[in-house]
């Protein structure tokens, strides 16, 4: 920030980030078993210095939490924060040489990363993301990243417990789904309502002049969309609106196939 960007501000030098633990490493499989990988995960943030941590619920990989998973995440921080004393020290593993080693390597991939996209754009990280994006070379990456964790895991080379090793069960329940949150039918039609009611009290001409001043921001690459943006939302525009209005200018997504 200070030698790239010039940020004058010592505050804007600080690294602050947040941590979510791993969706992509919960299993269906034994989901019991994902409040010990999300456990392990929220403490390796923590005892990195997170200064903000999400924690994914054990059956997140079937279906959204319920209240009793969601309760169960959120204990999770709780042990850490109230039960280890991990939070009340600056550096609880005091410059570990492994993690240190670790840490640098890490850096340096991500800097030969952000290299090629800066390279991409000629300079510019925003233009190298677009070329990416447009090229595929994103999607390509996670692509390749799946497909050689699959293969991985087909080949034993890494073992997932529950999944490909240790899937032996402790009784007839084993295998059985878990209790799954239902979304009844009956919330759709009552949202529809609330967007119903919600339209019509609103100012139709409001919400026109915002949904135009987003459209006619998005046409200029240097302008920020945050505040038209709210603007509309202030206006009781929806987010489909917003998003139309958006649309109209960068058209929508289509899947980029992966050369």
């Amino acid at each position: 920030m200070r030698e790239r960007y010039q940020a004058r501000d010592p505050r804007s030098w600080l690294c602050r980030f947040h941590v979510q633990t791993s969706g992509a490493s919960l299993t269906a499989e034994q989901p019991e078993v994902n409040l010990v990988r999300t456990a392990i995960e929220a403490l390796a943030g923590v005892l990195g210095g997170a200064q903000s941590l999400h924690t994914n619920a054990m059956d997140e990989v079937l279906a959204l939490p319920t209240e009793r998973t969601a309760r169960l995440a959120l204990r999770t921080q709780q042990v850490i924060a109230y039960e280890t004393g991990v939070p009340v020290v600056a550096d609880p593993l005091g410059g570990a040489y492994l993690v240190e080693s670790m840490t640098d390597e890490i850096e340096a991939e991500a800097e030969a990363v952000l290299r090629r996209i800066d390279e991409a754009g000629n300079g510019s990280m925003l233009e190298g993301v677009y070329a990416g994006v447009e090229s595929g070379w994103f999607q390509g990456q996670i692509a390749d990243s799946a497909y050689e964790l699959a293969r991985r895991l087909d080949a034993g080379e890494r073992v997932v417990v529950g999944v490909n090793r240790f899937t032996g069960g402790d009784g007839a329940d084993e295998g059985a789904p878990p209790d799954l949150l239902r979304i009844d039918a009956a919330v759709e039609d009552r949202q529809r309502k609330r967007v119903a009611e919600v339209r019509r009290h609103r100012s139709q001409q409001a919400v026109a002049t915002a949904l135009g001043r987003v459209t006619a921001d998005a046409r200029y690459p240097d302008r920020n969309l945050m505040p038209p943006i709210l603007e509309a939302v202030r206006a009781y525009a929806t987010e489909g609106e917003i998003v139309a209005a958006l649309a109209d200018v960068f058209g929508r997504w289509t899947e980029v196939p992966v050369i």
